[in-house]
């Protein structure tokens, strides 16, 4: 049962549907989802139905798209480029089998071409004599726009077919779409130049092919694949439609890899099933299965309603894109003190499940989308990445949407959030105290270039933190055997070994210290900075920005960063917990960068190292104020070389730099630490 509907009311759908078809056909901007626009034609479709005698010739059940864009000549199609009805459950699907046999007054099985539908736009290619002569876009199914300049740029449409036996005149239909890691890829290029991204990939490669200036096109990822023949003239195609691909391919064209043949609508169905679970696989995005009979000669006993051909359906599968509207807005942190605003949506059907919650991004995406709380708004679900909402509908916007307003201080701690000019991200700045963060906090302050601290792995952090033993940092040093042993996985022995390890990565150094707390883009070398520099932690804490600013390799941005942890009093709190549990270092007194005896050297360690690691003489020679760099170049002042050194002692001989061994470079040492 439809619900009754007046004349008025069927005019103000039309009317709708209209307006739709002119914002995704001529200005390339579609307002809704293609589920949304499904829905309101089967609509229209339905009440027609119930009410024929209200059908006229310029209703859009009528017409297969919208009037093409002026700004290109027009064509027009000698065999008209048809839509596809389609189908959007089982049941549908065998009501359409049901149909085709009627109509041919037959019972016998029927081969079905089993085809992905991709998600671009229809094309027609016109060859003549085995040349490419003109393309043009679909169109209202009658006529299309000239596009045979930007068609050319598409490095998989062919300019000259290959092979022989074509006809003389060949029409080839296809996709032409905009491969995911391309759309991707232009939509970065996009946001990092300040310019609008696409919404999705058919948008995408619907913009590109109406560019005016060729050049533009052939600068997007676009591609083509082949779906049929339309006008043929002076030459024979195979009689099966999956036999015409072949050919097709033969002749030059990319065809689906996808593509295949099944027998009855139940094979249809399970193929269905199969590509469904595939789709996410897929490089390109599909939207559905196309089937066609692939019979040619039953094909055209079967023919074409008004708008479409009665041998073939397009199966859809679950809309990846939804209206919805934006409850409320959350701001969450991540592991490494992200913060993410998360909507909250009311709840929608989308890409096979309810979808009550999408991400941002963050506060450049919400004011780049100018969302607001209130919004009717289009939701993205694909496979198994995270909803994301993707534009706004503005002409629904309530006259009470709130703007949303990103919080000043951490949700979960209360300390700081930070967010550095020009970085799209803002940051927590309680990595110490900050629950949202304790288990990245404790694995960075426990790995091996910080306090190395031996047993104490990402595996056995998690359990330590979901058992609710360790909160900070500082915890770890509270621990007991009793405690330790109760943890799965850990005896007695095992957790003896992890308090001597506690208890012997008390005695560090005061670089590795300030390395281990984490602060960000604060790594080894400028925590080795800092320590020379100051000679105390005190002196490093009450540092102002300016004075950090005096510290080689430190700049604004690190100085900010470095200030603003200090300047939390949680973080504060746990520094004064590690330093009561018994975490010490020698004081050292300042030493000026310049009086560093390596200050301005680089070094490049190769091979193995006999009497220390790699690691230790890396750390010996930042705390003398020399780089070590990872390769061998002109600026390289030394290489140390231990044994089975391989390319880089090679290249370094090319080079003619000043080669050490180990012996020589602990001889070194000494001189250089006098």
């Amino acid at each position: 049962m439809i619900q009754t509907y007046n004349r008025k009311q069927l005019e103000q759908l039309k009317e709708e549907i209209n307006q739709h078809n002119y914002r995704y056909y001529v200005l390339d901007d579609p307002s809704v989802p293609d589920a949304e626009y499904d829905r309101l034609m089967r609509q229209l479709q339905a009440i027609e139905t119930e009410h024929p005698e209200w059908l006229t010739p310029d209703s859009p059940s009528q017409r297969i798209g919208a009037n093409p864009l002026s700004a290109f000549s027009e064509i027009v199609h000698q065999i008209p480029m048809l839509s596809l009805d389609n189908a959007f459950s089982d049941e549908e699907l065998l009501d359409f089998e049901r149909r085709i046999k009627e109509r041919l007054k037959s019972d016998a099985e029927i081969e079905y071409a089993c085809e992905p539908k991709l998600d671009g736009i229809a094309v027609s290619l016109l060859y003549r004599d085995g040349l490419f002569v003109q393309g043009a876009t679909r169109g209202d199914g009658y006529r299309g726009e000239d596009i045979s300049q930007n068609l050319r740029t598409i490095p998989s449409i062919p300019l000259k077919l290959i092979g022989e036996g074509w006809p003389r005149i060949l029409e080839v239909r296809g996709e032409v779409y905009m491969p995911k890691k391309g759309f991707e890829e232009f939509n970065r290029r996009a946001l990092a130049a300040d310019e609008k991204p696409f919404v999705n990939p058919r948008n995408a490669a619907a913009g590109s092919l109406r560019q005016l200036d060729p050049k533009i096109t052939a600068k997007r990822p676009l591609e083509m694949c082949c779906y049929s023949a339309g006008l043929v003239e002076d030459g024979e195609l195979p009689d099966r439609h999956t036999q015409v691909l072949q050919q097709l391919h033969q002749w030059g064209f990319r065809v689906n890899d996808q593509m295949s043949v099944v027998r009855g609508i139940d094979a249809c169905i399970n193929y269905y099933r199969q590509l469904g679970n595939k789709r996410d696989q897929l490089h390109y995005e599909i939207d559905g299965i196309v089937f066609k009979v692939n019979s040619l000669p039953l094909q055209q006993a079967l023919g074409f309603v008004s708008r479409a051909p009665r041998w073939a359906i397009a199966y859809k599968f679950p809309a990846q894109e939804e209206m919805t509207r934006l409850l409320d807005v959350e701001f969450q942190v991540g592991r490494t003190g992200a913060i993410t605003p998360v909507a909250r949506l009311q709840p929608v059907f989308v890409g096979g499940v309810t979808v009550s919650n999408a991400t941002l991004h963050n506060m450049d995406e919400i004011e780049r989308l100018d969302v607001r709380v209130g919004d009717t708004v289009i939701v993205r679900r694909a496979g198994d990445v995270i909803p994301q909402v993707v534009s706004v509908v503005l002409a629904q916007r309530p006259d009470d949407a709130e703007v949303i307003s990103f919080p000043s201080r951490c949700p979960v701690c209360d300390s700081e959030i930070l967010r550095n000019i020009g970085e799209a991200v803002a940051r927590c700045t309680g990595g110490l105290y900050c629950s949202a963060q304790r288990k990245q906090a404790i694995k960075h302050f426990a790995s091996r270039k910080a306090m190395d601290i031996e047993g104490l792995g990402d595996k056995l952090v998690d359990a330590l933190v979901d058992e609710g033993l360790v909160e900070t940092v500082a915890d770890i040093f509270n621990l007991r055997s009793e405690q330790l042993s109760k943890l799965e996985r850990m005896g007695d022995k095992s957790a003896d070994n992890l308090l001597k390890a506690l208890e012997k990565s008390k005695k560090t150094s005061l670089n590795r210290f300030i390395y281990a707390l984490g602060i960000r883009e604060v790594g080894e070398a400028t925590a080795l900075n800092l320590a020379n520099h100051f000679g105390s932690l005190e002196k490093v804490q009450t540092a102002s920005e300016e004075s950090l600013l005096s510290v080689p390799d430190i700049g604004p941005i690190v100085a900010k960063h470095i200030n603003t942890f200090f300047q939390q009093p949680h973080n504060l709190d746990i520094i004064a917990q590690l330093r009561t549990a018994g975490v010490h270092w020698p004081e050292n007194e300042p030493r000026p960068v310049a009086e560093l005896p390596l200050q301005g050297k680089t070094f490049v360690l190769t091979g193995t190292l006999e009497r220390m690691t790699r690691d230790q003489a890396k750390a010996e020679l930042q705390a003398l104020g020399a780089k070590v760099s990872g390769s061998v170049s002109a600026k390289t002042d030394y290489l140390v070389a231990g044994t089975n050194a391989g390319s880089k002692l090679s290249k370094a001989k090319s080079l003619e730099l000043e080669i050490i061994d180990e012996e020589e470079f602990i001889r070194c040492l000494s001189e250089w630490r006098a």
